[in-house]
């Protein structure tokens, strides 16, 4: 060091007490794709102007590789420094591994986080370890084709029966002229019990129901008048009413995403997170409307669902941690926030610009409608998962073999699920 300040002396150089930080490379694991990817390029970006030398290289996985490359590398001791995603995904990470840091500490030396609710720390909780900090709230709305609309003649549906009569036009009526019967009024999914559970906790949480399946007392809803009668419509959607591709039994989050982006689904859920995409030219150029979700009763209220937190956590056995543990402060900071907004769609803070963005992102940059959070019964139940799991098996075989009357078969699953919720929290 006193060679090199003498060299800069001779130079003329003036040298501010010591040299740049050694290059060094955090490494964040996450499943946002392309804008994710963007977003950790812009944050490394705005990060080296605190922490020269230092680089922030994130990688993206889909959602189940993401799943089996953290756990596995968390259990061998080859953790990255960083994991991004939902916060019930990372629960199930912590449930398998035990190895997610309590992230307490961390944000108590943050002094710019007012903007934080309480019910954004309550998610961000886990058996009373903080496993993420909260960078991103989830939204996601209700979205609907605008051409289709307008070549038919109808508006944004605001009750049930609306979405069915549109639903049946987009069926029908070939919406995208294409002179061809290969549109359908949904853009759905099914195949595993989050794919099919999820799609019914919008609907249900998007007309004002708190809960899906279990409250937090361990009472099961599901045959719940209210609850009963979004459920059988629900099922006829899949069945009866034929507004889904024939094979959306088989379908995944991948497959659903096919359904919408090649143009073939009227009405899909829009996470604040897709609008950047579907925005694009090569996907849906931003021929869609973004909005609550429909009600299925009069008196009932329409919501955006809040379904989940993303947030940074880091594992125990990350290899920088302590400057791992300095990034994820710096997540909440504006600059960062700004670019999480710009990228993905989504953030914490309120006092960001939003100008740039398209009126699909401002609908829920600005929080438009009114907003409904999930419960998150997995954080309070530790068998949800195992509970959903088998009302997802019972689900799927009404929709591969329908009843002729759903109210019998909701009455009988109703009772299957309590009796296995007594057995599960008796293990």
């Amino acid at each position: 060091m006193r060679f090199l300040k003498r060299i800069a002396a001779a130079a003329g150089i003036v040298m501010a007490g010591a040299l740049p930080s050694a290059a060094q490379t955090l490494t964040v694991w996450h499943d946002l794709g392309d804008n994710g990817l963007k977003w950790f390029e812009a944050m490394s970006a705005e990060f080296a102007k605190q922490r020269p030398g230092v680089t922030v290289k994130s990688l993206s996985y889909p959602t189940d590789q993401w799943f089996g490359r953290v756990i596995s590398a968390l259990n061998t001791d080859s953790a990255p420094d960083l994991i991004y995603n939902n916060y019930e995904r990372v629960i199930r990470i912590q449930d398998q591994t035990g190895k997610v840091s309590d992230l307490k500490p961390v944000l108590g030396k943050i002094t710019d986080k007012a903007f934080l609710t309480e019910d954004d720390l309550k998610v961000a909780t886990y058996k009373d370890r903080q496993i993420i900090i909260p960078i991103q709230r989830v939204q996601m709305g209700f979205g609907v084709r605008k051409s289709w609309l307008d070549k038919l003649g109808e508006t944004f549906p605001e009750t049930w029966e609306d979405a069915k009569r549109v639903a049946a036009k987009f069926r029908d009526n070939d919406p995208d002229g294409n002179g061809k019967a290969d549109t359908f009024g949904f853009a759905l999914e099914a195949a595993k019990p989050r794919d099919l559970i999820h799609i019914l906790d919008l609907f249900s949480f998007g007309t004002g129901l708190r809960h899906t399946l279990i409250d937090p007392a361990g009472n099961i809803t599901i045959d719940e008048p209210r609850h009963a009668a979004v459920l059988e419509e629900f099922l006829k959607t899949y069945t009866s009413y034929k507004f889904v591709a024939p094979d959306t039994i088989n379908h995944s989050f991948t497959e659903m995403y096919q359904v919408i982006e090649g143009g073939r689904g009227g009405m899909f859920r829009v996470g604040d997170w897709n609008v950047k995409k579907w925005d694009g030219e090569k996907v849906l150029n931003g021929d869609f409307i973004v909005g609550k979700w429909p009600k299925f009763a009069a008196g009932e209220t329409n919501y955006v669902v809040i379904g989940g937190m993303r947030g940074i956590a880091i594992p125990e056995n990350a290899p920088n941690k302590a400057l791992a543990q300095e990034f994820a402060q710096f997540m909440l900071t504006k600059a960062a926030q700004q670019a999480s907004l710009d990228n993905v769609g989504a953030a914490v803070r309120a006092d960001l610009d939003v100008a740039a963005l398209s009126p699909r992102s401002q609908y829920f940059a600005k929080a438009e409608a009114p907003l409904i959070a999930y419960d998150f019964p997995e954080a309070v139940h530790s068998f949800y998962p195992e509970l959903e799991a088998a009302f997802h098996k019972k689900l799927l075989s009404g929709i591969a073999k329908p009843p002729a009357d759903w109210k019998p078969f909701i009455a009988e699953t109703a009772k299957e699920m309590r009796e296995l919720a007594a057995k599960l929290k008796a293990k």
